[in-house]
């Protein structure tokens, strides 16, 4: 997931290359022309275009199922002005000299490309039109465009982006900045629904992962690491390896210290990944001792308690005269919450091909963050960065766990070591025991009312992992997170304890589980006060449209459109049957403004059935494609609501417990409710939908089960043994 740095800073000028129209800008590159095989080849160009007419997108970020390979080139394909159907798009290599950062994470593609890649499509249609106006001798502003063709009205001639394409390479390239832009209420190809370019590849098994790809002379390398994290070999039986049929080699790596570099461990390289795997297991290898196999996940818990009753180490917000406020409150509520580390759980683990010779390499990774990863790489193996070549390939699943590119170094590693291309695969149990988890955390509440229903205070000491007072990755939250600003008295407090266990960032990292607690809290504070939760959370929002200053600045008024139309869409306060309930909450996250409502009817046994989901978002003026909008929103609450009925990564011993599927439980699809969006389209710049749609699903889920049954969830995953009302 992603800072909120904006890495693409694009510069405004275009070039022309080839036989066809080949469009790119640079983040420092320089203006020109180049003729069929001159210069322009080297430059990673956006545009393609043919002389049979054809269109060829290049889409720069790495694909991990969000619909990125398809969603950037519609934006440039709708200001070019060609029919999606002449659409053909392909995976950009990684090149930060051409396309400045590459990522997938934040949901940033769209509010950092929205402008940039829309001028891009512009600019080349400026030049077609110029090509032709030129020919015909007629001035630019008389032509028009439409489906790939550019057409003068007066003289009745026309002309095929194909055909002009040769001739466009001779126009003085537009400064991207004043090219302009269509209408949007021409718009032939944004916010009309496309499916994912490769969907068709994948319904037939064509081989387009990571985990696919093949090479001349390839071998297939397994990894071992220690179940604690770091630790060092301390002995294998590298021989009873060796002797397996098809392996070829069985080493030791000594690695180092830092948890998403080179680790500790022993490589088993073959002639086919099973026989790689059957060599692993003759390893029985031996690990050091390492302090970190002292903390388990109940550790952590009771230290958290402790912390919670002492001295907070740090108070990161004091607002008012919290203690002040609670003494004097109508009612007051303290509670406990809690979250487990989860883990990332991709359908395809960890893998990558790199192949080590002469002194450069060439990697085939399915990496979220593909610059971070060469650079790790260079400076593990003490290469220069330009020596390093990085394919992006399409990933089964990232959802934050393929920022990291520990997999990637391990595989360049191993290929210097036997010489010769290598394919590094994990197995399931080495993604589930070496991720990055969604870290643990403990929040420790006091909260009060008065006879008019109002929140008066409010207090939060935050237990999270971290030391010297910076949290640990992904654990931490800002002193602007809500109901900050918008209560008059307000604390946070914030104490950290050390740990030695890889934590990173998670689908909406922080707010996935934030607005767990936070909404929950809200909820025992509408219930305290007698109020609606609907009608409390709107109160509590209050009549200000925007509470603080940009870029930080919460829009409260986009937060209460949501909040009306999700309490709108699912009937709020309609008659339910008993042991069924409805539950509401929202949050604000990665630039979107979401509310969502889960029905659930819950059993004597305390089985809890998902009957309806119901989404209001505001993500923006433009949805730019509805079927992957709605593709990311229904897999957030999926993910979500998996996370919260099932999924826990238990630390014993300083080690994962969980391993697989079989003790970490995904959703099933017979668990799966029917999911309903509903999108505000309100008047500002479209933002990205793989990760807000997420935060608020949780809350939701647990505020309708304690209508459902009076029994509140303030730990995860739901423990449904005490929802039992038999």
């Amino acid at each position: 997931m992603a800072d909120g740095s904006h890495p693409f800073i694009a510069s405004r000028r275009g070039v022309l290359a080839g036989g066809g129209l080949l469009l790119s800008f640079t983040v420092a590159g320089k203006a020109g022309a180049a003729e069929a095989g001159g210069a322009g080849g080297a430059l990673n160009a956006y545009v393609r275009v043919a002389p049979d007419n054809l269109v060829t997108i290049v889409a720069k970020n790495p694909e991990v199922g969000q619909g990125i390979k398809t969603m950037l080139p519609m934006l440039i394909a709708e200001e070019l002005d060609v029919d999606w159907d002449s659409v053909r798009t392909e995976q950009a290599l990684n090149d930060p000299t051409v396309y400045g950062r590459q990522f997938a994470g934040g949901s940033m593609a769209t509010p950092l490309h929205w402008d940039e890649l829309r001028r891009v499509g512009a600019a080349a249609r400026v030049m077609l039109i110029a090509a032709a106006a030129q020919g015909w001798g007629v001035p630019a502003s008389e032509c028009t465009t439409a489906s790939g063709v550019v057409h003068h009205a007066g003289s009745k001639r026309k002309a095929t982006y194909g055909a002009l394409a040769g001739k466009a390479a001779g126009v003085p390239v537009p400064d991207l900045k004043t090219v302009p832009l269509k209408d949007p209420k021409d718009y032939k190809i944004i916010g009309h629904a496309k499916r994912q370019v490769d969907t068709a590849a994948i319904v037939t098994g064509k081989p387009l992962f990571g985990i696919d790809v093949t090479v001349p002379g390839m071998l297939y390398a397994t990894y071992e690491k220690a179940p604690v994290f770091a630790a060092k070999v301390a002995g294998a039986d590298l021989a009873a390896a060796k002797a397996v049929k098809g392996v070829r080699d069985a080493f030791v790596v000594e690695g180092g210290t830092v948890l998403d570099g080179l680790l500790p461990g022993v490589a088993v390289v073959a002639d086919s990944w099973w026989a790689a795997r059957k060599g692993r297991d003759q390893l029985n290898t031996r690990w050091a001792d390492h302090p970190t196999a002292k903390q388990s996940s109940a550790a952590f818990a009771a230290q958290a308690v402790e912390l919670s009753k002492a001295a907070p180490q740090k108070t990161e917000r004091n607002d008012g005269d919290v203690a002040a406020a609670l003494k004097g409150a109508s009612k007051t509520v303290e509670a406990a919450y809690a979250y487990p580390f989860i883990s990332h759980a991709n359908l395809e683990p960890q893998n990558c091909t790199a192949h080590f010779k002469d002194g450069k390499i060439e990697i085939w990774a399915p990496t979220q963050n593909p610059e971070p990863g060469r650079q790790l790489v260079a400076k593990t193996l003490g290469v220069a960065p330009e020596a390093i070549t990085i394919h992006m390939i399409r990933g089964g699943g990232g959802f934050g766990r393929r920022l990291m590119n520990d997999y990637m170094v391990e595989a360049v590693w191993i290929s210097k070591q036997v010489g010769a291309p290598v394919k590094l695969l994990w197995t399931r149990e080495d993604d589930m025991r070496h991720d990055f988890y969604r870290p643990a955390g403990w929040h420790f509440l006091k909260g009060g009312v008065n006879a008019a229903g109002d929140i008066v205070g409010w207090h939060d000491h935050f237990v999270t992992l971290g030391e010297n007072g910076v949290a640990a990755r992904s654990a931490g939250m800002g002193a602007t997170e809500f109901p900050a600003r918008f209560l008059t008295n307000y604390r946070y407090d914030l104490s950290m304890m050390a740990a030695g266990i890889p934590t990173g960032p998670l689908r909406a990292p922080g707010s996935n589980a934030i607005a767990f607690v936070v909404q929950s809290f809200i909820d025992e504070l509408a219930h305290a006060a007698g109020a609606d939760p609907v009608a409390f959370r709107l109160k509590l929002l209050g009549d200000k449209p925007m509470v603080g200053d940009p870029p930080s600045g919460y829009a409260a008024g986009r937060m209460a459109a949501v909040v009306k139309l999700a309490a709108e869409k699912s009937g709020w306060g309609r008659k339910l049957p008993k042991g069924s309930g409805l539950g509401i909450a929202f949050h604000y996250s990665h630039l979107g403004y979401f509310a969502e409502v889960v029905e659930v009817a819950v059993a004597p046994d305390g089985a809890v059935k998902l009957v309806k989901v119901w989404v209001a978002a505001d993500v923006g003026r433009h949805v730019i494609n509805p079927f992957g909008a709605l593709n990311q929103v229904e897999g957030s609450v999926l993910d979500g609501l998996s996370g919260a009925l099932h999924q826990k990564i238990t630390i014993e011993n300083g080690a994962a417990v969980e391993g697989n599927f079989g003790d970490y439980q995904l959703m099933r699809i017979n668990e799966a409710p029917p999911i309903e969006t509903h999108f505000i389209k309100s008047d500002n710049s479209p933002t990205g939908l793989g990760e807000p749609a997420l935060p608020p699903i949780i809350p939701a889920l647990c505020n309708a089960i304690f209508a459902a049954t009076g029994k509140r969830i303030r730990q995860l995953p739901v423990d449904t043994a005490l929802l039992k009302s038999v």
